[in-house]
C-alpha cells in the first residue's frame, strides 16, 4: 500500500486546523486567538511475500548472483511531525510545516537489499497566504514539501523510498527535497507555478531540477479540467535509444533528461445526471519533446467507469487503457516517454501490479479492468487486471531502474533494458481487501500473480514461472 501525495494549499491547512479545534482533536496542542499548533503521526507495518520474483529470471541469466527469487520481509515507517497556522486578524495567514520519517525493512526485499533503514527529513516548509476580495487567495510556500499535479501522471511523488532507505513497499517519502509553490484561487480555478527539486537517494542522485506552471478548475460537482507545462532545467538522467533496426545494445545518453519540456492536460467527470448519472469519464494527455536530442514522444489515458448504486456492495466497474511511446528503432529520432515522478500506486499509474516493479512508463501499453465492491461502508474489494503489451519491438523497455534488475548481457533476447520480440510481456492479477478499522486505523491485504507473455517467455528456453505474491499491512493516521 502505497500512500498518495497530495497538494496542501495554505488555506486547507488552515481550514483543517480549524475544523481540529471544533472537533476536539487530541493532536491540536495549541490553539488560541493567535496561533494553532498540531502534532501529526503517521506509521506502519508490512509483511511481504514473493515468490518466483521477477518470473525467476535470474536463475538463468546471472546464477552467479545467488538471487533468491522467493523472500519474505517487513517493513515499518512512522512519520512525525508539527504543524502551525497562524489565526490573527487581517487577511494574510502564515503557515508552516515539519515532519521526519524513520523507516527500516527486516528481512531481504524485493531488490535484494536486507535489514536496512534511515531517519530522513520529510518535510519543512513556511507559507503565507492572503484572502483578497471577491474570492481570490494569494498563496506561496517554500520549503521541502508534498506537490501532486492533476492525476499524478508526471508530477506526484517527489521523495524516494525502498532500497538502503527500507519500506519499499510502503513508499512513505513523497516531498519534494526543495519546492517553492505560488498558486492564485479563484472560485473553483487555481493557476499554480512551481519549482521542484526531487529528494532522490543520495547514491543516484541526479540533480533533477524542474519548474512550471499548472491550471486547473474544479467543478461544484466533482469533476475537474487542468494542464501542466513543465520543464526540466537540469539533470543527470540518462535516457536510453534504441539501436538501429533493433539490433544490439542500446545506446545510454548521459544527462539525456536536461532540456526536455512536457506538457500535459487530464480531465474527468464528476456527478453526471439523467442517463449518464452512474458513469464517470477520464482523459488524460502529454507530448514532450527535447530540441537537444531531437525528441518527440507521446502518453495518454482513458477510463470508463459504471457503478451499479442500486446493487447489493454497490460495485463499481472501470476500464482503463493508458500508453506510452517507446523509441522506434528504424527511426534516428528519440519516441521514448520520460514519465518522470509520477505515481506509481495500483489505483494511480502503476503499469500491472506486480509488472510495475519492472516496467517503468515507457514503451508499455495497458488495457486494465478494475472491479470494486463494498459489503459493507468500511470494507472494500477490488479486483485488478492488467494485459501489458510493449509498443515498440526491440525497443527499451526498463530503465531508470536498471539497478533494480539488470539481467545481465547475453545477447539481444536476454536483457530487458534491449527489448522484447513479441510485444505480450505480461497478465497481472491483484485482489486487495481494505478495512477502516477506526477513523484512525486501517488494514489492508492483497494478493497478485504476473503470468508472462510471449515477450517474457521468449528470453529464456523452456519459459519461465508466474510472478506471484502477497501482503498484509496496518497503517495508522493521526
Amino acid at each position: 500500500m502505497r500512500s498518495s501525495a497530495a497538494a496542501i494549499t495554505g488555506a486547507s491547512l488552515l481550514s483543517a486546523g480549524a475544523a481540529a479545534a471544533q472537533d476536539g482533536d487530541p493532536m491540536v496542542i495549541v490553539d488560541n486567538d493567535n496561533l494553532t499548533v498540531r502534532t501529526h503521526l503517521q506509521g506502519g507495518v508490512n509483511a511481504v511475500a514473493e515468490t518466483n520474483l521477477f518470473w525467476n529470471l535470474s536463475d538463468a541469466f546471472a546464477p552467479q548472483e545467488g538471487f533468491d527469487p522467493d523472500t519474505q520481509w517487513l517493513e515499518f515507517y512512522f512519520k512525525p511531525g508539527v504543524s502551525f497556522t497562524t489565526n490573527g486578524e487581517g487577511p494574510a495567514k502564515a503557515y508552516g510545516k515539519v515532519s521526519g520519517v524513520a523507516s527500516y525493512t527486516e528481512g531481504t526485499d524485493g531488490f535484494d537489499f536486507r535489514n536496512q533503514g534511515a531517519v530522513t527529513l520529510e518535510e519543512a516548509y513556511v507559507g503565507l497566504t492572503i484572502a483578497a476580495a471577491d474570492d481570490l487567495t494569494f498563496d506561496i510556500s517554500a520549503g521541502a514539501r508534498e506537490l501532486k499535479l492533476g492525476t499524478g501522471m508526471l508530477i506526484a511523488s517527489g521523495g524516494s523510498s525502498g532500497f538502503e532507505l527500507g519500506a519499499l513497499k510502503f513508499g512513505p517519502r513523497k516531498a519534494w527535497d526543495m519546492s517553492v509553490i505560488g498558486r492564485v484561487t479563484k472560485g473553483g480555478t487555481a493557476l499554480t507555478g512551481f519549482f521542484l527539486n526531487p529528494n532522490e537517494r543520495p547514491v543516484i542522485d541526479n540533480e533533477n531540477r524542474l519548474f512550471g506552471a499548472d491550471l486547473r478548475h474544479d467543478f461544484a460537482g466533482g469533476g475537474f479540467v487542468g494542464g501542466s507545462f513543465i520543464a526540466v532545467t537540469q539533470s543527470g538522467t540518462p535516457y536510453i535509444q534504441a539501436a538501429p533496426g533493433g539490433v544490439g545494445a542500446p545506446t545510454f545518453l548521459p544527462g539525456g533528461r536536461d532540456g526536455t519540456n512536457t506538457v500535459n492536460f487530464y480531465a474527468a467527470t464528476g456527478k453526471l445526471d439523467g442517463v449518464l448519472e452512474n458513469w464517470r469519464f477520464a482523459i488524460d494527455g502529454a507530448y514532450q519533446w527535447n530540441d537537444r536530442l531531437d525528441m518527440t514522444a507521446w502518453a495518454g489515458r482513458v477510463q470508463v467507469g459504471y457503478t451499479f448504486a442500486e446493487a447489493k456492495w454497490r460495485p463499481s466497474i472501470t476500464y482503463s487503457y493508458q500508453t506510452f511511446s517507446g523509441d522506434d528503432p528504424d527511426t534516428p529520432e528519440l519516441e521514448r516517454f520520460d514519465p518522470l515522478f509520477y505515481e506509481g500506486s495500483p489505483s494511480a499509474w502503476s503499469t500491472g501490479s506486480k509488472s510495475s516493479m519492472v516496467f517503468i512508463n515507457s514503451n508499455v501499453r495497458s488495457h486494465g479492468l478494475a472491479l470494486r465492491g463494498q459489503p459493507s461502508p468500511k470494507d472494500t474489494l477490488t479486483l485488478r487486471y492488467n494485459h501489458i503489451r510493449a509498443n515498440e519491438l526491440r525497443s527499451p523497455l526498463q530503465f531508470g531502474q536498471a539497478e533494480r534488475i539488470d539481467i545481465g548481457t547475453g545477447g539481444d533476447l536476454a536483457n530487458l533494458v534491449v527489448g522484447v520480440t513479441d510485444a505480450h510481456v505480461s497478465d497481472d492479477l491483484f485482489l486487495e481487501y481494505s478495512r477502516i478499522i477506526t477513523r484512525n486505523l486501517f488494514l489492508t491485504a492483497g494478493l497478485s500473480i504476473s503470468e508472462p507473455g510471449e515477450g517474457i517467455e521468449n528470453t529464456v528456453p523452456g519459459g519461465v514461472p508466474a510472478w506471484t505474491g502477497g501482503f498484509v499491512n496496518v497503517v495508522f493516521n493521526f
